[in-house]
Parts: structure tokens; sequence; C-alpha cells
């Protein structure tokens, strides 16, 4: 059997931005593939924080899956029965909801306690890492009730990896951290602070590639994997002039004191005030710069050198 050895993934949260990219990932690494799926189709009209990097509607995506051997199983996170049932046939689950959803991943932990067969467990995070961050409002507390998350999964005494991503390039780098538009700047561009500080930028696929990866690695287990690639390891900066270069033009550039920054978050409406929020939390607080500790940590670049991933500079070619 092809699949002998590989751990059967479960990917909760299938259809959203990040959870699609994990259940192709998991596909082509071969690991057999489940998703949990709904009856009822989830909430359309809830306000997307980027809609251009997922042009596939739900529907359409699990008819991909499916043509593509992922198996499907009905359930919902609110049935209890129906996650213990889903989370029996596989060894890992993944959960990828949204911010909206981040407690209620109570209800899984206590499912897969139940079901008593799982080897890990990847909570929702796929962002900065919560235990070590100075987000404000809105985002903060989305990152406390992730760190809630972690330590009822400690305290339960479930597997885990955390993945830490930081930055997704579908919300930070396509519009070069400015709001209202889908697309790099070519005339000017405001920037947080002195647009000195590190961010860490990664594709959605590539995450899901990171994450996959992340299973089939026995060292990751009761760690948080961080991904910060060298080449996407990068300050605004750094990446506007990058920018500049292809477009063969200077931006003029606007740098937004903290206090601005701060004001405007306060003043702004949802989903403008938490990217602000997010872009602060990287640009000026530094949320993404901080050492590797070994004992609980693992940097994704160096334990799995062999990934191609998808350079900032390759990334920002689609918008020439």
């Amino acid at each position: 059997d092809i699949m002998a050895g590989k751990d059967r993934i479960l990917v909760l949260g299938p259809t959203g931005a990040i959870g699609r990219h994990i259940v192709w990932a998991s596909v082509k690494a071969g690991n057999p593939t489940y998703v949990l799926v709904r009856d009822t189709p989830a909430n359309v009209n809830k306000p997307r924080l980027v809609t251009a990097a997922n042009p596939e509607t739900r529907d359409e995506l699990l008819q991909n899956f499916q043509n593509s051997g992922v198996f499907l199983i009905q359930g919902d996170m609110n049935d209890h029965q129906s996650l213990v049932n889903a989370i029996k046939q596989v060894d890992v689950v993944i959960c990828s909801f949204g911010r909206l959803l981040i407690e209620d991943q109570v209800k899984i932990i206590a499912a897969i306690k139940e079901a008593g067969n799982v080897k890990r467990f990847f909570p929702s995070e796929f962002g900065l890492d919560v235990d070590r961050h100075d987000a404000v409002e809105p985002v903060r507390e989305v990152f406390e009730e992730k760190a809630k998350i972690r330590r009822v999964i400690e305290a339960e005494g479930v597997p885990y990896t955390y993945l830490c991503c930081h930055a997704f390039t579908g919300y930070f780098l396509r519009n070069l951290a400015q709001i209202d538009i889908t697309v790099p700047p070519r005339d000017k561009i405001l920037i947080q602070g002195d647009g000195n500080v590190k961010g860490a930028y990664v594709t959605e696929a590539d995450v899901g590639t990171y994450t996959v990866e992340a299973v089939n690695d026995p060292n990751t287990l009761n760690k948080a994997v961080h991904i910060r690639l060298p080449a996407n390891y990068l300050t605004l900066n750094e990446i506007v002039s990058l920018w500049e270069k292809k477009i063969g033009k200077s931006l003029e550039k606007i740098y937004v004191p903290e206090e601005k920054v701060l004001k405007d978050i306060q003043e702004l409406s949802f989903p403008n005030n938490y990217l602000l929020a997010l872009y602060h939390s990287q640009q000026i607080r530094g949320d993404a710069v901080y050492e590797i500790d070994p004992t609980k940590d693992v940097e994704a670049s160096e334990a799995y050198p062999h990934v191609k991933y998808t350079t900032v500079n390759e990334y920002l070619n689609q918008f020439l």
C-alpha cells in the first residue's frame, strides 16, 4: 500500500484561506487526507479579509478535493459524536478555523480526548507566535484566545504542534501592507514606523507544505514550528526597494508614527482595523523578531531545507 506508514490527516476548516492549502499539501505528500464538511454551507456573507487570494467557491473546492482522492466526512464541530467518529479515522488533526471560531476548539480537544487515538493536534494558529507578541486590539483578543487554547491542550496532555508562520503573502504582501488595495502600489506608500523592522513572509501554499512536513516529522512533537524563511525575512523598506527595482521607479514614502497608527486602528472598522493592527504587530512591535529556543521551537527553513519556497522576490513578479 503506497499510503502505508504515512499518518492520516484530518483538516478542519478545509475550505478556508489556509485550510485548502494544507489539504493540497497533504495530498501531494501522500498522506491519506480527510476533511470534515457540514451539510449546511457556512455563512457566505461574512466579511473576508482578502478575497483575491481565494477564487474558488466552497462547492468547487470540495469537488476538486473529492476528485483528488480526499475523503469527505460529514460532520459538525457542534455535534460531539460526529466529531469523535471523524477523529477515530485519523492520526493527526489540523484545525484551520478562522478567528471567530478559535475558542470553539475546546470542543475538538474534548473529542480528541474521547477518541484517544490522535498522535498530534495542530490547533488553529498560522500567524505569529501568540506566546511572544505585543499586539494591540482588535488582534490582541484573538491572540489571547489562541494562547488560551494552547494552555488547554497542554493541561489536557494532548500531543500538539503549533505552527507559527507570521505574515501570509495574501494579507501582507500583495498590497505591501496597504489598506483597501489588492496589488502593490506604484505611486505612494504608507509605511508604519521607520520601515526597518524585520517581518516574516510566506505564501499560503508554502504554509501548507511546511505544515505537512511538520506532521511527518517526529521532532516537532510538542513544539512550535516557526516559518521565517531567509529570503523572506525582510523589512518593509527592503521589500519596497525590491518592488521599486521591478517597476523601475521610486515610490513616495510616507512614514507613519506609531501614535498615528494606533489612532487609525481605533477609528477604522473591520476588516481594516484588524489588518492595520496585524501590520503594527509585525512592523512596529517586531513580533516576528525573537530567538529560537531549541527545547520547544523548530525553525522550518533549517528543519526542511529541501522545500523550495516562493520568495518575496518571485511572489512580486505576478504584479508586473
